[in-house]
């Protein structure tokens, strides 16, 4: 067992929404299957880091994001564009990382800020205040007391029993407390964060919980603030905990619609090709229920994408393209 321990409690709220979240959690891997489809993948992987880095003032839009990723050019600061580019390889690289390791810890600044700062990768050596609209809301701790102070957050982060989901928003919290770095700690605590609940379920390798983030900025400064002055973790727990149940409640509706709408394309592409097929024989070919397959067939019906053509016995199925 590590010797210091972060400063936190455990309220009633931060108990429920653990077994809240762990609930939510469940049903989200019944209905993926403990996998997410690649397409899935990528585009959250593009929300995550496109909301990271706005909160950082980044100026670039989801699909801005999306077009730097696929190697166009976009109308955008340099500098902006090369946060993209970075933030995309740190987050490829969260499945060799392991929270507690400090060498790991400063190789992702190192991606995260290559080509951004000087000394990349490195703790900060000089002594930084957290400032907006010029004032000063936090002091971090001077820079000679960094190194040690971050060796005993990562060695309380090794041998932690605390659920990953609070250690997750403790050493979240931390980093954004110490402030190790000269710049890229916000975006270091978001990764971190990540990095920890992903070693526990990978599925939230993969949650943009960035973006509920982002779309609560102020909220999300306040609990830090909050934290500061409580001399405590636990505001901020709660924060982001919530935060984290609210993107997962976003994600699986999203996953369900785009299953849905994927599975409607596969039908129409497989009744192009053969327009007798059965819905018996559409549901073994897809892998569904009949029950299912038949629902998204009333639903195409509805939307005058397919009709059928003579009896049910017998006839066929046309697939309009342009209704």
């Amino acid at each position: 067992m590590p010797d210091y321990a972060p400063p936190y409690r455990l309220t009633p709220r931060i108990l429920d929404q653990v077994a809240v979240i762990c609930e939510q959690l469940g049903r989200w891997v019944a209905v993926s299957g403990a996998s997410m489809s690649p397409h899935l993948r990528r585009d959250n992987r593009i929300r995550t880091i496109q909301a990271s880095l706005a909160i950082e003032n980044n100026t670039l839009s989801l699909e801005q994001v999306t077009a730097v990723l696929d190697g166009k050019r976009v109308l955008g600061l340099p500098r902006e564009v090369q946060e993209v580019r970075n933030a995309f390889v740190a987050y490829e690289q969260l499945g060799r990382w392991q929270p507690g390791r400090a060498d790991d810890l400063l190789e992702a600044h190192g991606l995260l800020m290559a080509g951004l700062v000087d000394g990349p990768g490195r703790y900060r050596p000089d002594d930084v205040g957290i400032f907006r609209e010029g004032m000063l809301l936090h002091m971090a701790p001077p820079a000679e007391r960094v190194p040690q102070l971050m060796a005993d957050l990562l060695a309380w982060a090794r041998g932690a029993t605390i659920h990953p989901l609070i250690a997750s928003c403790v050493s979240h919290y931390e980093l954004e407390f110490i402030h190790p770095f000269s710049d890229g700690n916000g975006r270091m605590g978001r990764l971190w964060q990540t990095l920890i609940l992903s070693r526990w379920q990978p599925l939230l390798a993969y949650l943009p919980v960035e973006t509920l983030v982002h779309r609560r900025q102020d909220d999300y400064y306040g609990a830090l603030r909050e934290a500061d002055r409580a001399a405590e973790a636990t505001p901020f727990i709660e924060f982001m905990l919530q935060a984290l149940l609210d993107a997962m409640a976003e994600t699986m509706v999203e996953g369900s619609e785009k299953s849905s709408e994927e599975s409607s394309e596969k039908i129409l592409a497989l009744l192009r090709a053969e327009p007798r097929l059965s819905a018996r024989v559409l549901a073994e070919r897809l892998g569904v229920t009949s029950r299912a397959v038949e629902k998204q067939i009333g639903r195409l019906r509805d939307q005058r994408r397919l009709r059928r053509i003579g009896p049910a016995k017998g006839g066929y199925w046309q697939v309009d393209d342009f209704p």
